[in-house]
C-alpha cells in the first residue's frame, strides 16, 4: 500500500538583514548625516580660531589654517574673567534651578493631576500661559521687585527666578502624564492606608522617575544657557555667570575673536561633559516615556 504525503508549500517570512535596508532608509540616514556634519561647522571653526594667533586671525581670516599652536587666548580668558568662579555660579545656578524645579513641578503636578484640583485645566493653561511669555516683557518687573527686596546681583534671585520659569513647563508636563495616573494603584495604596506624601513619594515618584530625570537635565542645561536674566541681574563679577563672562569680551569696536574663540571653546566644555555623563539617564528617560 502506497501513502502519498501531500506537500504542503510553507511560507517562510523573509527576514532582512538589517545591513540590506531599503532605498528610503539609506536615503534619510544620509541626510541626516549631511544635517549633523553641517550642524558640526561652526564648531569646527571655534576649535580652529580658538588656537588662532590674532595676527594669524587678521592676515588670514576665520577659515585659515593656524601657523602656530596658539594657546594665549585660552590663559588670557581664563585669568581675566576668573573662569573657575564663573564656573561655580553656573553651576550653582543650574543645578539649584534643576533639582528645585523638578521638586515644584513634581508637587504642583501631583495637586493638579491626582489631587484633581477644582478648576485644574485653567490652572494648566495658566501655567503653559507664563511659559510662553517672553524674558523681555518679563525683565523689568523682576528687576523692580528684586531690587525692592534686596535680592538684586545675587545668585538667590537667578536661582529663584528661573525655579518659577522651569516649573511653569515641568508643571505643565507632569499634570498632563499624572492627569492619565492609573487610578487603581492610587485606590490600592489608600486601601492600604497610605496618605497623600506616602502616596506621592511611594507611588507616583517611582513611575515618574524617568520622566523627573528628563526634566533635571533638561533645566539644567536651559538655565547653564540663560543670558539675559542673569545679565541684567548679576552686574558684580563675583556673581556673573560663564555667558555673561564671554559676552564681556566683546567691546564697543574691538574685539579679539581668538580670545572670544577660546572663551567659548572653554565655555562649552562642562556642557558637553555634563551631557554625555547623563547621556543614558537622558535616553532611558525618553524609551521609558514611549513605552508608558
Amino acid at each position: 500500500m502506497t501513502v502519498t504525503i501531500a506537500k504542503v508549500p510553507v511560507h517562510r517570512k523573509k527576514v532582512r538583514d538589517r545591513h540590506h535596508r531599503g532605498v528610503s532608509r539609506w536615503v534619510v540616514l544620509a541626510l541626516v548625516t549631511v544635517g549633523a556634519l553641517v550642524m558640526l561647522v561652526p564648531f569646527a571653526f571655534m576649535l580652529l580660531n580658538a588656537f588662532k594667533s590674532p595676527g594669524d586671525y587678521s592676515s588670514g581670516g576665520p577659515l585659515s589654517w593656524p601657523s602656530e599652536f596658539y594657546t594665549t587666548g585660552l590663559r588670557t580668558y581664563w585669568s581675566e574673567v576668573n573662569f573657575p568662579l564663573k564656573l561655580w555660579n553656573s553651576a550653582l545656578i543650574a543645578g539649584s534651578v534643576a533639582v528645585l524645579g523638578v521638586v515644584v513641578s513634581l508637587l504642583n503636578a501631583y495637586a493638579l493631576g491626582v489631587g484633581r484640583v477644582r478648576g485644574r485645566l485653567w490652572i494648566v493653561g495658566v501655567f503653559l500661559l507664563a511659559n510662553m511669555l517672553p524674558q523681555e516683557a518679563l525683565i523689568y518687573p523682576l528687576y523692580y521687585v528684586a531690587k525692592e527686596i534686596g535680592l538684586y546681583n545675587t545668585r538667590l534671585s537667578v536661582i529663584i527666578i528661573f525655579t518659577v520659569i522651569q516649573s511653569a513647563f515641568g508643571t505643565y508636563l507632569l499634570a498632563s502624564v499624572l492627569g492619565t495616573f492609573p487610578r487603581a494603584l492610587l485606590e490600592a495604596a489608600a486601601l492600604d492606608g497610605a496618605g497623600k506624601w506616602t502616596v506621592l513619594w511611594r507611588v507616583v515618584f517611582p513611575n515618574l522617575r524617568p520622566t523627573l530625570a528628563v526634566l533635571l537635565i533638561f533645566f539644567f542645561i536651559w538655565t547653564w544657557n540663560e543670558f539675559l536674566i542673569p545679565l541684567v541681574m548679576l552686574i558684580d563679577n563675583q556673581t556673573q555667570t560663564i555667558p555673561v563672562a564671554l559676552a564681556s569680551l566683546q567691546g564697543d569696536r574691538l574685539m579679539d575673536a581668538p580670545t572670544t574663540n577660546a572663551g567659548a571653546l572653554i565655555s562649552l566644555v562642562p556642557a558637553i561633559l555634563f551631557f554625555l555623563i547623563f547621556q543614558r539617564t537622558l535616553a532611558r528617560g525618553i524609551t521609558a516615556g514611549a513605552e508608558k
